[in-house]
């Protein structure tokens, strides 16, 4: 037994290593920038305050060195919202072709009122979307 662990312990730790070393399992993100959202789907345009929903958009990207980096969401009064989506673009082998990437923001009100989304699709145009939150 001792034997086996003598031997064995250096092999798995230089197994390990030739594994962790290899380059090919990682991309190096090249760069940030918007992404314009394709549509919006909103399950319900009533809900209650501290209820949670997911409002769903949708974007296009050029290939499959591009993907989803994050929301820019910001609370421009009480009661409205303005959404912007980013992109990453990595330095990886690609496969060009457009694909649909579906993300999704929770939605959880602390107030009741009617809020407005606006969400950017590209240039000066914005998709809008209206919640009414309701007390519970």
């Amino acid at each position: 037994m001792k034997r086996l662990l003598t031997i064995g312990i250096p092999v798995l730790l230089f197994g390990m290593i030739l594994t962790s070393c290899n380059d090919d399992d990682y991309q190096t993100v090249e760069s940030i920038g918007k992404i314009k959202i394709d549509s919006v789907k909103v399950a319900h345009d009533t809900m209650n305050v501290f209820a949670i929903q997911n409002i769903k958009t949708y974007s296009t990207y050029p290939s499959t060195c591009e993907g989803f980096y994050g929301y820019d969401y910001i609370y421009d009064d009480n009661l409205q919202r303005t959404v912007t989506a980013y992109q990453y673009t990595t330095d990886g082998t690609c496969t060009q072709g457009n694909y649909v990437g579906t993300n999704q923001i929770n939605f959880s009100p602390r107030k009741p009122g009617t809020y407005t989304f606006k969400f950017w699709n590209g240039g000066n145009n914005w998709i809008t979307k209206t919640i009414v939150v309701t007390d519970l």
